[in-house]
């Protein structure tokens, strides 16, 4: 079972909350294969390996031990996801924010008026909901739900720390703490607003079909 306990961001907290983390867990290569392509397309190396390290930091505090936990993981909690899961959710959102980008600068070239950093949105990207793996856990029946860490802090504000504790900075830190509803009016990055749109784009429709208030085209 779980064992070692291992502490968070002690100046953050004071030392006073503490997440298990799993000796036996998900290998830092089985992360680089769940995102192979997606890495691929982060030119800085040192970057590529911090969401790595996020990642595994993500996946040993929340307890996390086989790879079926993450694929099987619901993407969100609060609506029916229709079997999508919280690794492809990730994918989604990270080629969704680096598809937006591209075609900004593709389209604008020298007139593009504000710069994006394409590492930065994949990397942001990869890493906007690791602290869901501190957020969800299991209950006594193996189903999926809202641990007790993630109802003391929300995924934005834990995983703004296990990538804090993966040696990320502040710029990439903005994408994680505003990418949801906690960075609405708060200065953000052109990076973070491109994930946010991008990570709404695979929320809000999963939330108006359960509400049956989507839409279907017809010709």
């Amino acid at each position: 079972m779980l064992s070692n306990l291992t502490t968070i961001q002690k100046s953050f907290f004071g030392g006073s909350f503490n997440l298990m983390k799993n000796t036996f867990a998900i290998s830092k290569g089985e992360i680089r294969g769940l995102f192979s392509n997606q890495l691929k397309k982060i030119s800085d190396p040192k970057m590529r390996e911090k969401v790595v390290e996020a990642w595994k930091l993500g996946c040993d505090q929340g307890g996390w031990k086989t790879v079926s936990d993450l694929t099987n993981m619901p993407f969100t909690l609060l609506t029916e996801t229709k079997g999508i899961n919280f690794v492809e959710h990730t994918i989604a959102v990270t080629e969704g924010a680096y598809g937006l980008a591209k075609a900004q600068l593709d389209t604008y070239k020298n007139k593009q008026p504000y710069p994006i950093n394409l590492d930065v949105v994949v990397a942001g990207g990869l890493i906007h909901d690791v602290g869901k793996l501190v957020e969800y856990g299991f209950d006594e029946n193996g189903n999926y739900q809202q641990a007790r860490y993630g109802k003391i802090l929300r995924h934005p504000f834990s995983g703004t720390l296990i990538a804090k504790e993966a040696g990320f900075n502040g710029d990439i830190l903005n994408c994680i703490a505003c990418h949801a509803k906690e960075g609405e009016n708060r200065p953000q990055l052109m990076e973070t607003i491109l994930i946010h749109q991008a990570d709404f784009s695979t929320f809000t429709p999963m939330k108006y079909l359960a509400a049956k208030k989507l839409i279907p085209f017809k010709n």
